[in-house]
């Protein structure tokens, strides 16, 4: 066994989590730090620093940015599991997503868009390399598997919200407070801290883990691999350098609200054509068909959940912003810091649940995971309803109302309890459904329901404007009817879906 493995130094963990889990937590520091503060950003008229865009720009912006942060992730495990190693994937990773901060920091210290875009593709790609890769070594930490690396990866997940956390209200304060430029400096240092401690602890408490990419047995097929794998590389990273010099030249205009619209037809159209595949060419049996049909609809209604989740960073952002009694005392609350309410609150409830799962299935009371999906949905509606209430109250006003904060923190609270109900159990559905040759494929398709996502949550983040204030509670209650509706359905399919699996496991015995 593996050194790495076998040591329990880290509160009854191996040392090696402990490198992890703050490589992870300042990356989640950076990534957290930045998002919020970008629509805020681009929105921003040029004399207070910002790019001046229009909002429906901005937030579709962001929306590309975050969807493309997810589909980094698959060639980024591609990549290290054939050609350069996870531990090596993990630092090139993080040297990325620290240039990316550092271009970001100067676009506004310069006022020039070309490093701050740049700045986003190298965060992208270099996120895509880390963030798969990190958590597969968490894994590798517990070879034995079982109650012991659930645990581990629960610690895991507290790094990643306590990043989260404090990253929103370090750059939230600095961004826009002090300057822009502060709060991107922010992040990029908070990722540079996490290339240290990976730089410096990795080759102490690691071990060998991660080291090698996985090998074909025969070395001549496995240079094969190796020399197209690469070639593939290159020609991808020139195809995104010729599109980055075209579009920084001027030769070529992007239309940032198209290309989103165009990604969430194009990702949805993959989705659905892979699925098909799956059903019609991809050798499966009955009992396999099921389970693949199960998972395509936890899909479905994912993409759903995620779509209104990641409003946070653009339409909830903007509503802080603009119509948020902010103000304690003499003090004035950064908006960015509504954003650390969510991670907040996991910390808080993340617990609570596990210990509610466990206890319910101790009485073989544990909700199958449609329901608990539908309780997800639910929650987040209901999220999305008071934040109805905040916006009507302010188009009453005529938009000189600043409504009180307790609307936004409400709303968080009830969607992160639907985050708790769904994301964990998503990925567990997941791992435990998907045909056994399929299983890091159906991985990448959680990923791409997330991306599903993000590009439709920033497509219609720009709906928060002062200027057409109409069509806030438009926005709000479409997005919260969706849910309850989406919430109803899943509910009722639980029923045929439980019957279809209890089927399935028959056949397997």
């Amino acid at each position: 066994m593996n050194s790495a493995s076998s040591d329990r130094s880290f509160f009854g963990h191996p040392r090696g989590l402990s490198t992890l889990f703050f490589t992870e937590m300042w990356e989640r520091f950076s990534f957290y730090g930045l998002r919020p503060l970008l629509v805020l950003f681009m929105t921003a008229a040029l004399m207070d620093g910002g790019f001046g865009f229009e909002r429906g720009q901005a937030s579709a912006i962001v929306g590309i940015y975050a969807a493309c942060v997810y589909l980094a992730s698959l060639p980024g495990g591609w990549i290290a599991d054939r050609i350069i190693g996870l531990r090596r994937a993990i630092l090139y990773g993080a040297v990325l997503i620290s240039l990316g901060h550092i271009s970001v920091g100067f676009s506004s210290f310069l006022g020039n868009k070309v490093p701050f875009f740049l700045g986003l593709v190298l965060i992208v790609l270099g996120t895509g390399l880390l963030k798969p890769n990190i958590s597969a070594i968490v894994g590798d930490l517990y070879p034995e598997g079982g109650a012991r690396r659930d645990a581990g990866f629960s610690v895991f997940y507290m790094g990643i919200n306590i990043g989260a956390f404090f990253g929103q209200l370090v750059t939230g304060l600095l961004g826009e407070s002090v300057g822009w430029h502060f709060g991107f400096g922010a992040a990029g240092v908070g990722m540079l801290l996490g290339l240290t401690i990976f730089i410096t602890r990795a080759p102490k408490t690691l071990g060998t883990l991660g080291l090698e990419p996985a090998r074909h047995p025969d070395p001549v097929v496995h240079a094969r691999q190796q020399q197209r794998g690469k070639l593939g590389i290159a020609i991808g990273l020139g195809l995104l350098a010729l599109v980055i010099i075209l579009s920084a030249t001027g030769m070529v205009t992007l239309n940032p609200q198209g290309i989103a619209a165009n990604m969430t037809y194009i990702l949805v159209g993959t989705a659905v054509a892979y699925f098909l595949y799956l059903f019609l060419l991809g050798g499966l049996t009955t009992d396999e068909k099921k389970r693949v049909g199960v998972i395509f609809v936890l899909f479905v209604f994912a993409a759903i959940f995620w779509s209104a989740f990641e409003q946070a960073p653009t339409s909830l952002n903007l509503f802080a912003r603009d119509f948020t009694d902010r103000m304690v005392g003499g003090f004035e609350v950064p908006a960015t810091w509504f954003q650390s309410v969510n991670s907040f609150f996991v910390i808080l409830l993340a617990p609570v649940f596990a210990i509610m799962w466990i206890s319910l299935g101790k009485r073989g009371k544990d909700p199958s995971s449609p329901i608990k999906f539908a309780f997800g949905l639910f929650f987040a509606g209901l999220g999305f309803l008071m934040m109805i209430v905040a916006a009507n109250e302010v188009v009453a006003s005529g938009g000189t109302a600043r409504v009180s904060p307790w609307w936004l923190v409400g709303s968080y609270f009830f969607q992160t309890v639907g985050e708790l109900a769904l994301s964990p159990v998503g990925l567990s559905s997941m791992t435990k459904l998907a045909p056994r040759k399929f299983a890091g494929q159906m991985m990448g398709v959680w990923f791409l329901a997330s991306a599903v996502g993000n590009l439709i949550g920033g497509r219609v983040g720009g709906h928060v404007d002062p200027e057409k204030l109409e069509q806030m509670p438009i926005l709000f209650s479409r997005t919260s009817w969706s849910l309850l509706i989406a919430a109803a359905v899943c509910a009722l399919l639980s029923v045929p879906i439980k019957r279809m699996m209890r089927e399935s496991s028959a056949a397997k015995h």
